[in-house]
């Protein structure tokens, strides 16, 4: 029989009524579809309140709560002024974790000295940082997805924060290395902030805030050798480690008192939880159940779950061909510029800057990220117009959103080669150098901001781990090319030639140019990708179903079967309702076109 907790007050007050009766009067209608409504007794009056007892409540399975049943209480429904408070010291958060990438290589001359080991020696431990980043970034981001984004962001601000310590007061160089891989890992990265975005805002509203947190990453790069400068020329290098500690603590402190959860599913399950517990003091109990309360914890994370979770990034990365080619583009570009501004040192000692002066020369990239965020925000209002005028054509939909970077991205190959031949030192002046360097700053933080925004707009509820792989790249790739990137500027074609810094960096234009004809044809080509594309197609038919909203998970292909909801059978014992809401710019006008019976 039922719990008599979980009928209406009327029914519980009545007399017993045998098995047969109970049944009569709590069938549901249809028990075998997932968008079951229960009949009320056929000869009694109800209530409102009586009647959506009976609706969704009156079986002996428990329901599953669904999007549409406590949407207002998601993260799409915070208020403005929260979203963007939250979004502000998520900010932070990014920037501390690219900080940490970048500040290092201020400590390799102290290094070196101290522990006896040659500067290229030294640098190994900023690339097996970007290396262990890099993979870092795709093991972290499928957990926040499951676990939630609060939790694993706060694990992984720990565990970096921690491992500081011993990089600080390394008594060798071995374990300098040992810790700053161990930092590495440990780092959510971009992958984790980004899908908070995706937690927060639709697909059509997402795209100012994802520029304001590419701004964050890459801005969180060039304010290490900014801070580094100053220090490496002014204090002992152990404080290029302990400054990354104390901002880290700061950054996890705010982080710990003023981010809530946003993971759509971790909510459903703590509101589910809520109305539990207020139904009972109402004497109503309701047989309500969050998402991930319905499977047991034992077979959500069964060794097979945890693996299927794990290698999600990675096989969407080799499997999607949307993630795989915008992810190279990003991944290579980032590479190429990481090489160009390792350059920055040696041209400018040709103009006798001091340590920190060359720090300082940074501001320049800063300064033509700020040019590009500046410049999205129109263009972002007009994608916004073009989607919204033509809700059918995919191609506003999606590819759209490239559109500002056909333009942006020529000035990678602009800036390098203007940057090659400005650098060549005195009688030039340096600051037509810094210039170029700006334009490159631009091209950048485009390619970095287009892709991204493309692959949170297509995968949604798993951006975490579709930009993990764009993550990935830019990480590994800058991280391999630490180690050549200095004797690739000293011996080409050999230090005795006065002009070798310039050839370098025509180089680096040169292989530029590939990676500009690449963006044409992702841009023309990006309806292919995306068919080719099963996880994409996948979500945008459960997108369709949802009258365009983003769903909180879909089961299947990279998904695990106990790990996702929506999709698929409900869990043994359970049913959900149906989700029906507001439609985007892409599916209002298929709602307002049908018919209505």
């Amino acid at each position: 029989m039922a719990d008599p907790r979980a009928l209406p007050p009327d029914a519980r007050a009545s007399t017993v009524v045998g098995d047969g009766e109970t049944e009569r009067k709590y069938n549901s209608s249809d028990a075998g579809t997932r968008n079951e409504v229960a009949r009320s007794p056929p000869d009694e009056a109800v209530s409102d309140k009586d009647r959506e007892f009976y609706e969704k409540y009156g079986t002996y399975d428990r329901y599953e709560i669904t999007e549409e049943d406590c949407y207002d209480e998601l993260g799409f429904c915070f208020p403005s002024w929260k979203k963007w408070t939250i979004l502000s010291i998520v900010f932070t958060v990014q920037v501390s974790m690219n900080f940490n990438t970048s500040l290092y290589s201020n400590a390799v001359p102290g290094i070196s000295e101290e522990f006896g080991v040659s500067a290229q020696a030294g640098r190994l431990g900023a690339a097996i940082f970007l290396i262990t980043y890099a993979f870092g970034c795709e093991l972290w981001a499928p957990w926040s997805e499951e676990l939630g984004r609060w939790p694993i962001l706060q694990l992984s601000l720990f565990f970096v924060n921690i491992w500081q310590i011993p990089v600080a007061i390394a008594p060798n160089f071995g374990t300098i290395l040992a810790f700053r891989a161990l930092g590495g890992l440990s780092t959510a990265g971009g992958s984790v902030t980004l899908g908070m975005v995706a937690d927060m805002w639709e697909s059509d509203n997402q795209q100012y805030a994802v520029a304001f947190i590419v701004f964050s990453s890459v801005g969180g790069s060039i304010l290490g050798p900014v801070v580094g400068g100053f220090v490496e020329q002014f204090l002992a290098w152990r404080w290029n480690i302990w400054i990354q500690l104390i901002f880290g603590v700061a950054t996890q402190v705010a982080h710990f008192f003023f981010v809530p959860e946003t993971r759509t599913t971790i909510m459903m399950d703590r509101i589910a939880k809520k109305r539990r517990k207020e139904s009972e003091k109402n004497g109503k109990p309701l047989n309500l159940w969050g998402p991930n309360e319905l499977t047991p914890f034992k077979e959500r994370f069964s060794f097979r779950e945890i693996l299927i979770t794990w290698i999600r990034p990675f096989r969407m990365f080799l499997t999607e061909p949307i993630v795989l080619v915008l992810s190279l583009l990003s991944g290579f570009s980032d590479a190429l510029i990481f090489m160009f501004i390792q350059s920055f040192a040696l041209v400018y000692a040709q103009w006798d800057f001091a340590t920190f002066s060359v720090g300082l020369a940074f501001v320049s990239i800063g300064v033509g990220y700020l040019l590009a965020w500046l410049s999205f925000i129109p263009a972002i209002k007009r994608n916004e117009k073009e989607r919204k005028n033509k809700p059918e054509d995919e191609r506003a939909q999606y590819e759209s959103r490239l559109w500002w970077l056909l333009f942006t991205a020529p000035c990678l190959p602009i800036g390098l080669i203007g940057f090659a031949w400005t650098s060549t030192g005195p009688p030039l002046p340096w600051i037509a150098s810094m210039i170029f360097a700006a334009i490159v700053g631009i091209a950048n933080y485009a390619i970095y901001m287009a892709t991204i925004d493309y692959m949170i707009c297509a995968y949604g509820p798993y951006s975490a781990s579709a930009t993990g792989g764009n993550g990935w790249a830019r990480d590994f790739l800058a991280g391999i090319l630490t180690l050549p990137a200095t004797p690739f500027f000293q011996n080409i074609p050999s230090s005795s030639n006065p002009n070798h810094l310039a050839y370098a960096s025509t180089i680096l234009f040169c292989i530029s140019f590939v990676l500009v004809l690449a963006v044409y044809v992702i841009y023309w080509k990006g309806p292919v990708l995306r068919k080719r594309s099963p996880f994409a197609q996948q979500l945008a038919g459960a997108r369709e179903q949802t009258g365009g909203r983003r769903v909180s998970a879909v089961p299947g292909l990279y998904g695990s079967r106990h790990n996702s909801i929506v999709g698929g059978s409900p869990a043994p014992g359970s049913r959900r309702g149906s989700v029906v809401r507001g439609a985007s710019y892409a599916s209002q006008s298929r709602v307002n076109s049908r018919p209505s019976y």
